[in-house]
């Protein structure tokens, strides 16, 4: 005769203990303990609902209930023991609600499968995510409109291809990651929309034979609607996935200013410089001082990349309904969830400590011929077609740099000797400050458009 286990809900049907190795194996009890608020949320309403359909009496609705936020002090109080061998959050707080009150406690999963149960638990708790990350984003947001504002006027080299292209207004620039965390901000505003539907009683995967109220439940949790499919219900992770996806984004965006932050605070450029509180040093080298906090921001970008690929991996060849496989979706929810409200936290402080070098951002903007275009638009304005005022101030930077000069260096009759329609005035246009200027169009660094754009801002944010 085998030795029939007990410890398990599914005891009735085995005839052998589970192997501690499975045990160990199969349980996801170390990180999904996170769950425990929401898991009890969860356990709450469907406990009230099953004494508003009469499948249970309110008493012992009350009765449960009341067990599960002791259950929850427990937890919080650091008296709760999580073990292997309960396997998840699930069957670990269904346990000690039973031993506090007795087998009423055992009616509570009456309609209700682990399937849907922990679909339910990871869709409260990315919902409570999704809007911290959110209120994170808006504060690294408000951190750059009021850097923006207080260096409204500061002058720097624009780039492309990491080359010196045009002069533009820093605050510009910085406006640029405001508009790309914006993106961020609406990306998890619609991947919220698709989390926030209920799976309760979906059951294993095919809904309940029960007269199940889950328009109640839907209402009791805050959730917009019930889903529409038991099968699909159980088996969706598609919003995980795509939080991953709006992190791993935001994650790129952070990375590429944490790229501009270590070369702008490099030597080479010396544009910024971050605080001694935001930097390291070097262990064998004294004059060292690191950009630490943007490099391991630009490593982990890598960790939430890694992350999205492991849930897209797990999913793509899973028949419907549920499959353990998908236990595998919480370590990469967890840890990417941990890693972007981590770096989101900490980049605020970084940047609002960071002195700024307009002189050196300023004398950067002289080499390099960056008004160049401004000299070709200027004899387009006198009726030359674009093409060929172009090759004529190609011309005269190749002049330029034989003769080891500067635009601003050459006088109106090295410039008339190019082309008669130079006038006195070219000088103005190719200051930096009046190419800058003269970019007004809507999205334009001019001061002016800069300053709209603000004004616009303000109203976005409250």
């Amino acid at each position: 005769m085998r030795k029939k286990t007990s410890s398990k809900p599914w005891s009735g049907r085995f005839t052998q203990e589970t192997n501690k190795l499975v045990e160990e194996f199969n349980a996801s009890i170390s990180f999904d303990k996170r769950l425990y608020k929401h898991d009890i949320m969860g356990s709450i309403a469907h406990a009230r609902m099953l004494a508003k359909v009469g499948i249970i009496a309110k008493k012992e609705a009350d009765k449960i209930i009341a067990g599960l936020k002791a259950v929850e002090k427990e937890i919080e109080a650091g008296r709760f023991k999580f073990t292997p061998d309960l396997e998840d959050i699930h069957m670990a707080i269904e346990k000690r609600l039973i031993e506090k009150t007795g087998p009423v406690g055992g009616k509570l999963h009456t309609a209700r499968s682990r399937n849907d149960q922990v679909a339910l638990d990871i869709r409260l708790y990315l919902r409570d995510e999704i809007k911290e990350a959110q209120g994170l984003i808006k504060d690294l947001q408000k951190s750059l409109v009021n850097i923006a504002k207080k260096n409204i006027d500061c002058i720097m080299p624009g780039y492309t291809h990491l080359q010196r292209a045009q002069p533009i207004l820093f605050s510009h620039h910085l406006l640029a990651y405001y508009e790309m965390l914006k993106r961020d901000y609406e990306r998890f505003a619609d991947c919220l929309a698709r989390v926030n539907v209920i799976p309760l009683g979906a059951g294993a995967l095919a809904g309940s034979p029960y007269p199940l109220d889950r328009d109640f439940m839907a209402k009791e949790l805050g959730f917009a609607k019930p889903t529409d499919n038991s099968l699909d219900s159980v088996s969706d992770r598609d919003f995980c996935i795509e939080f991953c996806s709006a992190a791993a984004i935001l994650m790129m965006h952070l990375s590429r200013f944490s790229e501009e932050l270590i070369l702008w605070s490099s030597q080479e450029f010396g544009f910024v410089e971050l605080s001694d509180s935001f930097s390291t040093g070097s262990s064998i080298m004294p004059q060292k001082k690191n950009p630490d906090v943007p490099e391991l921001v630009r490593g982990k970008t890598g960790r939430v990349y890694g992350n999205l690929t492991a849930l897209l991996t797990v999913m793509k060849s899973l028949p419907l309904a549920y499959n353990k496989d998908m236990q595998e979706d919480k370590e990469a929810l967890f840890d990417t969830v941990d890693t972007i409200k981590e770096c989101i936290k900490i980049f605020s402080p970084m940047l609002q400590t960071m002195e700024i070098n307009k002189e050196r951002m300023l004398d950067a903007t002289k080499g390099g011929f960056l008004t160049a275009t401004d000299a070709a638009d200027y004899l387009v304005k006198k009726g030359i077609p674009f093409r060929e005022s172009h090759r004529i101030v190609g011309r005269i930077v190749a002049y330029c740099i034989k003769n080891k000069k500067a635009l601003d260096d050459l006088t109106l009759k090295e410039w008339k000797g190019f082309s008669g329609k130079f006038e006195d005035n070219i000088k103005n246009t190719i200051s930096a400050k009046a190419s800058i200027n003269s970019r007004k169009t809507k999205g334009g660094t001019a001061l002016e458009a800069v300053k709209k754009r603000l004004k616009e801002i303000e109203r976005e944010m409250r």
